[in-house]
């Protein structure tokens, strides 16, 4: 038997911050699906990825006021679109704006937009490894990453997840930014 080859998709995104008197505030976007995490999209031909983060997070959040901190993590993983199995890779940058308001791109999906703590970020984002991504984030201004006193421990596993009944880091089926 053989097995499928996956269909390499390749995205850039940016996890953006902006300062405000109680500390950093980070912005999620909310997908079709209803899922909290961080605006991402394919890199156009030719394109860098520090150009399609930038692209990315203005197109979807309507932020224009944007400066690049730095390269974050890149992360990856698998799923399934009308067959086919996809290995997506993203590339995540860290963004600094003044910038308070959004406009979420509502024709790609993008439902809601909202500035948020580090805290309630990482208890709004859908994917374990958004979390590890916004935790990165975090260190790279300054911040503690430490888990709030009455915050769980996040499982080690994707079966783990499951059995706990929490999102797990594959992208429901027709996500394909």
């Amino acid at each position: 038997m053989t097995r499928a080859r996956a269909q390499r998709e390749t995205s850039a995104g940016g996890v953006v911050y902006r300062l405000h008197e109680g500390g950093a505030l980070f912005l999620l976007i909310k997908d079709s699906y209803q899922n909290w995490g961080f605006p991402k999209g394919h890199l156009e031909t030719g394109e860098r990825a520090e150009e399609a983060a930038m692209r990315e997070v203005r197109e979807e959040t309507g932020i224009d006021d944007l400066a690049m901190r730095g390269r974050i993590e890149t992360i990856d993983w698998y799923f399934r679109f009308r067959g086919q199995l996809i290995h997506k890779v993203c590339h995540f940058f860290l963004m600094e704006t003044g910038q308070a308001t959004t406009n979420p791109q509502q024709a790609e999906g993008i439902t809601a937009c909202r500035w948020v703590s580090y805290d309630d970020a990482r208890a709004a984002i859908s994917y374990a490894n958004a979390r590890k991504v916004l935790g990165r984030a975090n260190e790279m201004i300054g911040g503690s990453n430490a888990p709030s006193v009455d915050e769980p421990k996040l499982p080690a596993s994707p079966q783990r997840e499951l059995q706990l009944g929490l999102p797990i880091d594959i992208p429901r089926r027709g996500d394909r930014s």
